[in-house]
């Protein structure tokens, strides 16, 4: 009979995407500081991108082990080494993904019954509807895991379960979440966002995912309770089950080589990153990263490197992809205009470690819900720029109900796919996030307060490690 962590075994499978993938990599290091085995079962490639976070923990004698599944990619019509969804070139192709994933089932049946000692839980994404089968089978608990926070997660099951979407005609049209505390405006498109899911197979995937998620044990939230109280609680009422929020998970991060290689290899050198900001005033720096799954075009890049060029405020710039005339924009004259001003970074940016420098003062932010709480807790204001699923939700909770950030798109054009936000309105934004007086001051204050309070929670003691503790008792008990 387990008595303590050290006699549990968590198997977790995080979904082959970076939004997903990070948080649960945390997550299985705080399991295994708290003294607990943890297995992660991922594919090769996405193996190989967290493998040095997973080696630093092992060398620091946490019980962690990276376990490979490969999937069956030509079988469904995906490329070989096409392993994640930031790997696929276009949104139709996700159900070839999500077909190959399901192919797994058998694979990692014959993993967990072959691991010493045997799991005492699966924490799985939403996205693995098959491991509530697995879990029943081998008669241990499954919690499912969701990307995004209770106030999103609450408002996607509120559009999902009511007849409200029917009831909207046109995408475009404005209409308020009903049944929750703050008065959230969303277009029918963006309420159902979590792309075009109209597919016949999508359809019936999603389904499972609503049957696997009613048979879990519980439900893990990387969020805090002292962010979004009401939510927690509605959440739970709406889910009927045990809702532990445990985190700002990225919080975990204390070291420079957490945080700089969290997620994948950086496109810039980390510590000539760090000499740049450290040459910089406080809370002076915006920072621009619109996410590893957000592509825009040439000209929306250029809008905004002039936008920043305007602005006059010294920048630190992601381009996640750069096309032949984006990249020839940017040597013939821009990057030589704005070099002492402004660092570019092509690919990858260690967000973590930008953000939680003293130097930087503002995020311009897809809105992905990592990104969302890694600028809550770095306690700087953000600039809100969605571009797909629950993205929209999480820039209504940042601007509406958090009230520290701003939104980049007009009220006017946020109904417009794809508008195209120009310069003016960029520097205006950016302007208004780092002034030091009126609602920017205002703004800034709200943030700064809930970077601490996410600071507290995952503190011994705290509302997110008390979480975590009650999550573990609750395998303890079952067992």
């Amino acid at each position: 009979m387990a008595s303590s962590p050290k006699d549990l075994h968590f198997v977790l499978f995080p979904l082959m995407q970076q939004g997903h993938m990070i948080p649960m990599v945390d997550i299985a290091r705080i399991l295994a500081h708290r003294g607990a085995t943890v297995t992660i079962i991922t594919t090769p490639v996405n193996a190989n991108r967290v493998r040095p976070a997973i080696a630093r923990a092992i060398e620091a004698n946490l019980k962690i082990e990276l376990l490979e599944l490969q999937l069956s990619l030509s079988e469904v019509g995906l490329p070989e080494g096409c392993e994640n969804f930031d790997m696929i070139p276009s949104f139709d192709l996700f159900p070839k993904m999500y077909a190959a994933m399901d192919m797994l089932e058998q694979p990692a049946e014959n993993i967990l019954r072959g691991l010493n000692p045997a799991p005492s839980c699966i924490i799985s994404d939403n996205q693995f509807p098959w491991t509530t089968d697995l879990a029943r089978r081998l008669v241990i608990p499954r919690f499912v895991f969701h990307g995004p926070g209770c106030f999103t997660y609450l408002c996607l099951h509120i559009v999902m379960n009511t007849n409200i979407l029917n009831e909207i005609e046109s995408d475009s049209d404005y209409f308020t979440i009903p049944g929750i505390a703050d008065e959230i405006q969303v277009t029918k498109a963006q309420a159902a966002g979590w792309g075009k899911t109209e597919t016949k197979e999508m359809v019936e995937f999603f389904q499972r995912m609503e049957v696997a998620e009613k048979a879990a044990d519980g439900i893990v939230v990387n969020s805090f309770h002292e962010l979004e109280p009401n939510y927690v609680e509605e959440l739970k009422k709406a889910k009927d089950k045990k809702v532990w929020c445990i985190g700002p998970v990225s919080l975990h991060n204390r070291s420079f080589l957490d945080k700089a290689s969290r997620g994948n290899k950086s496109g810039i050198d980390e510590h000539d990153c760090l000499k740049w900001l450290n040459t910089k005033e406080p809370r002076s720096v915006i920072f621009v990263c619109l996410g590893s799954m957000s592509s825009i075009t040439t000209d929306q890049m250029i809008e905004i490197g002039l936008g920043l060029e305007m602005s006059k405020v010294p920048f630190i710039w992601c381009i996640r992809n750069t096309t032949k005339e984006s990249e020839k924009w940017l040597l013939d004259g821009y990057e030589e205009r704005v070099k002492d001003r402004g660092v570019i970074v092509r690919g990858w940016a260690p967000q973590v470690l930008i953000l939680s420098h003293r130097a930087v003062g503002g995020f311009v932010t897809h809105c992905g819900w990592n990104s969302t709480l890694e600028g809550v807790s770095s306690g700087i204001p953000m600039i809100t720029w969605p571009h797909l699923a629950d993205q929209f939700l999480n820039e209504r909770f940042i601007v509406d109900v958090l009230k520290s950030g701003v939104s980049v798109v007009e009220v006017g054009d946020r109904d417009k796919v794809g508008v195209l936000v120009k310069k003016e309105r960029i520097k205006l934004c950016v302007e208004s996030v780092m002034e030091r007086e009126g609602e920017g001051e205002v703004r800034r204050k709200r943030a700064r307060e809930l970077g601490e309070m996410a600071k507290r929670a995952m503190e011994e003691g705290g509302s997110s490690y008390v979480n975590m503790s009650l999550m573990i008792q609750d395998i303890i008990d079952r067992l």
